[in-house]
């Protein structure tokens, strides 16, 4: 059904949480290693298919993946399907082609330092066998082809060093010409003379390059669209039309077409006349995955607007808000810090969007404006740390969060490269902690054993259990790590699997 449908169910799944698997890891530290800034990864992308997976880091390079395990040596259709049924596979990647995107660059109008780190990537339609992508620093999208192209190569010479004949040799050797020759070889005593031994020897030693093709991915810049954005782009995001896209900063988002590169429509600018009446920004946006016309976009206040392209150019006047009204005398010095939503994903279906704010992950319903359908704790356990998370900068990480392909789980990172998976159907109670490592469940959390009454899964009644424990260290006593945090991570379009970034490391896990 499409997303508007009012029929359309709530996520239905198995209530029993998933056991999560290591798969594999790309770029693992060994002990004591030091990362390089450069090379700490800041973006992460499935395709639609889930056959490739891009990531971007902070050197402004991208690096493309494909899965390998559903390669299969053929046979016939019948057994194929026995196959998938009897042998469980989980997804399984490698390295296919890395290029650099952006370059560190230099703003001399505004004297400011354009950082060439990738800050988002988004598969586009493939066409060809090509592979097609967007990707963007704080101020320039890109527009990639990957194709892979068939190179003509010389393998050797078929030189024989034992029987090469120099030049002269050729020259000298000649076809007895006694006879008057006519036109097109003719002659006029019809006798033919064979050519002499030299000749044959000159013949096989003759330097003939042998060539082979050979198969090289080649990554192409299409476009490039700049000078668009006055301030750091947060956000891209594909049309499902194939033709458009846009992209969003703190105070502007811009509609674009794919196939042109020097013009773009501002269609929401937040940007009051008086800079310093300004309240609120827009910190990520997203198009709806079916319908052409609909956008999301979030704002540093909490709320999420709902925008339709039909109702005007100028899309400033929203179709529908979503915020969580706030909790009477709750209010303090962090209610906005902590109430500013990092990130917002459509649900396939386009029914539902998911939101991480810095506390927790909330799931709204688009066609029900009065506050989430779900709200899950994240880091509640934190909230007595604000001041120190505050001192330090910490309280001003965006972490990323995503929906499984069903819509029946949800996905947001954390610090001590922990992340934490939540059942969102009804009646589920799963909330898993899990450690970006080989062994991810080694700081695994038992889920409490009675259901739920609400279809929220609080994380807080997993790990705080009474309040005896330390706010700086998770429910088995391990402290808290500030400085590595999981911020980007990925659910495969159509299989319970995770890709996550752990500094310069990629860890994939299969359930």
């Amino acid at each position: 059904m499409k997303g508007g449908d009012e029929a359309m169910a709530a996520p239905v799944a198995s209530s029993q949480p998933l056991e999560w698997k290591f798969s594999q890891v790309f770029g693992e530290r060994t002990a004591g290693e030091e990362v390089q800034e450069v090379d700490i990864i800041s973006a992460i992308e499935f395709d639609k298919t889930g056959n490739h997976l891009a990531t971007g880091d902070r050197g402004g390079r991208v690096v493309l993946f494909e899965r390998t395990d559903r390669k299969d040596n053929g046979g016939s259709r019948k057994d194929l399907e026995k196959m998938d049924h009897s042998v469980s596979r989980h997804p399984e990647f490698r390295y296919k082609t890395e290029f650099q995107s952006h370059e560190p660059e230099f703003d001399y109008l505004k004297s400011l330092e354009i950082e060439e780190k990738i800050n988002k990537i988004r598969w586009c339609q493939t066409a060809n066998g090509a592979l097609f992508l967007l990707s963007t620093n704080d101020k320039t999208i890109k527009f990639w082809k990957v194709q892979e192209k068939k190179i003509k190569k010389i393998s050797s010479m078929n030189v024989d060093a034992s029987k090469a004949v120099g030049s002269e040799c050729i020259a000298s050797s000649s076809i007895s010409s006694n006879s008057t020759h006519l036109l097109n070889g003719g002659s006029c005593d019809g006798v033919y003379n064979h050519p002499s031994n030299d000749l044959l020897g000159a013949i096989s030693s003759l330097r003939l390059q042998v060539t082979s093709h050979e198969s090289s991915l080649l990554a192409r810049c299409r476009r490039v669209y700049a000078h668009a954005h006055d301030y750091h782009i947060n956000s891209i995001s594909n049309n499902s039309d194939g033709e458009t896209f846009i992209s969003a900063d703190d105070l502007r988002i811009n509609l674009w077409n794919l196939e042109i590169c020097n013009q773009s429509f501002n269609i929401v600018d937040v940007k009051p006349t008086n800079m310093e009446d300004l309240t609120e920004v827009i910190t990520s946006a997203e198009f709806h995955p079916t319908h052409c016309n609909t956008l999301a976009y979030s704002s540093s206040k909490g709320s999420i607007r709902l925008v339709d392209l039909r109702q005007s150019a100028l899309c400033d006047s929203h179709a529908k808000l979503f915020e969580e009204p706030e909790t009477p005398g709750s209010r303090s010095f962090f209610t906005e810090i902590i109430a500013s939503i990092s990130d917002i994903k459509f649900g396939t279906n386009g029914r539902y969007i998911l939101s991480r704010d810095y506390m927790t992950l909330k799931l709204w319903d688009i066609n029900m404006d009065s506050g989430p359908v779900a709200t899950f704790q994240v880091h509640e356990h934190l909230r007595p740390k604000l001041c120190d998370l505050y001192e330090n900068d910490s309280i001003f990480d965006k972490f990323e969060c995503c929906l499984s392909g069903d819509g029946s789980r949800v996905t947001t990172g954390s610090y001590s490269n922990l992340f934490r998976v939540f059942g969102c159907s009804p009646g589920s109670t799963e909330a898993t902690t899990l450690e970006a490592s080989k062994n991810p469940t080694r700081r695994q959390v038992q889920t409490p054993s009675r259901p739920s009454r609400s279809l929220s899964s609080s994380f807080t009644r997993v790990v705080r259990r009474g309040g005896s424990e330390s706010p700086g260290a998770d429910a088995n006593g391990n402290p808290f790590d500030f400085t590595t945090k999981l911020l980007h991570l990925a659910w495969h379009p159509a299989e319970n699997s995770i890709a996550c970034a752990a500094a310069n490391s990629l860890y994939m896990y299969y359930a």
